[in-house]
């Protein structure tokens, strides 16, 4: 299969040869009809985060199953599915608990070391990031990193569903259980914010605050469920949250991963208040807090969000019905459709703005 692969960190994406092997025990094997430019991967790519070299990326991804190994159970030949990059046992207290995104034993779903590789380049194993490795024509994964989906949901719009809509949507929903009536503040409009807009409606806010430097991002949060609109660039978005909530907002999610819009996140919360750490920031990223008396009074939180607190097996599926039923807007996510070869063009143009989602459909 052709794919797109990192040999170092900082390099280039270089489209090679690979080989993919068939399913055993309980993998899935698809053909990949979608894969999302998600900036997580660029910032893996760029950034030591220890993975093993050449490595794999891509973790949104749509596709048909060709294949199944003997003990799956939940996937059959022809389903359309959507990846997610939880790992989950389905085995232990957390999971079996309902949360699979707190998995103790997330290894469960790779190979052992005692069987062969799944995915090799010359004859040696490449590392599959997070068990996924959809920058390529096919794909093999074990099946609790994959959901059915609705098969009249499009393939580029589904791939999104993986991770910018559940981070997004599901961080509003199930991570803040925002209420009917509250009031949120959501500084970042990519991909990710978009959906954390979209869930916030879902959920029944009553004041839904766009944050952004971006005037065109600002404009398209408006389509996802954007009250008010802010532009950080031009005014304290600090002032400005508090001016328009009389106070603060419930809850302020930073879908940016940069300690200053982190702190402006706590700082925008009203009494009571919960600020949610969405964007994943560089390793060693820190934050000064005032932990005085006044802290004590104001009653804030601060939360880390792994990939929006998503039961995927239940979560995916509902957001395709969702968009299928016209009530989740992810055609304006994809920006441009675009070639396996043209990742390293288009991760250029999403640093640039204007992009929030690229989205791989010719392979």
């Amino acid at each position: 299969m052709k794919a797109s692969v990192i040999t170092q960190v900082g390099k280039p994406f270089t489209v090679v040869d690979m080989e993919i092997a068939d399913p055993i025990g309980a993998e899935v094997a698809f053909d990949v009809k979608a894969s999302g430019l998600c900036h997580t991967d660029l910032h893996f790519a760029t950034t030591d985060f220890g993975h093993q070299m050449p490595a794999l990326f891509g973790h949104e991804i749509a596709g048909v199953v060709t294949a199944i190994g003997p003990d799956v159970t939940t996937i059959a030949v022809g389903d359309h599915v959507v990846a997610c990059l939880v790992q989950f046992c389905g085995k232990c207290v957390k999971c079996l608990s309902g949360k699979t995104y707190e998995c103790q034993h997330p290894e469960a779903v790779m190979r052992k070391e005692d069987q062969p590789p799944r995915i090799t380049l010359d004859g040696q194993p490449v590392n599959q990031v997070m068990g996924v490795g959809g920058f390529a024509e096919k794909a093999l994964m074990h099946e609790n990193q994959l959901a059915v989906v609705n098969k009249d949901i499009p393939f580029a719009q589904a791939s999104l569903i993986g991770c910018a809509v559940v981070t997004g949507a599901g961080s509003a929903i199930h991570a803040a259980k925002v209420a009917v009536g509250d009031s949120v503040a959501i500084i970042g409009t990519g991909g990710v914010g978009l959906n954390t807009i979209s869930g916030a409606r879902l959920a029944g806010a009553r004041r839904i605050i766009a944050i952004d430097i971006d005037d065109e991002k600002l404009e398209a949060a408006r389509k996802f469920g954007a009250t008010d609109v802010v532009n950080s660039k031009t005014v304290d978005p600090i002032e400005a949250v508090r001016e328009l909530t009389g106070g603060g907002v419930d809850h302020a999610f930073e879908v940016i991963g940069m300690a200053m819009t982190q702190k402006q996140a706590v700082e925008m919360c009203g009494m009571g208040g919960q600020a949610y750490f969405i964007g994943l920031a560089k390793p060693g990223t820190t934050i000064e807090l005032d932990t005085s008396l006044q802290a004590l009074l104001d009653q804030k939180g601060v939360h880390g969000v792994l990939m929006g607190s998503v039961n995927l097996k239940a979560d995916i599926p509902m957001y395709a019905d969702f968009y299928v039923q016209g009530r989740l807007v992810l055609d304006d996510l994809v920006t441009q459709e675009i070639a396996l070869s043209e990742i390293n063009e288009a991760y250029e143009a999403l640093t640039k703005g204007g992009i929030i989602r690229s989205v791989i459909t010719s392979f």
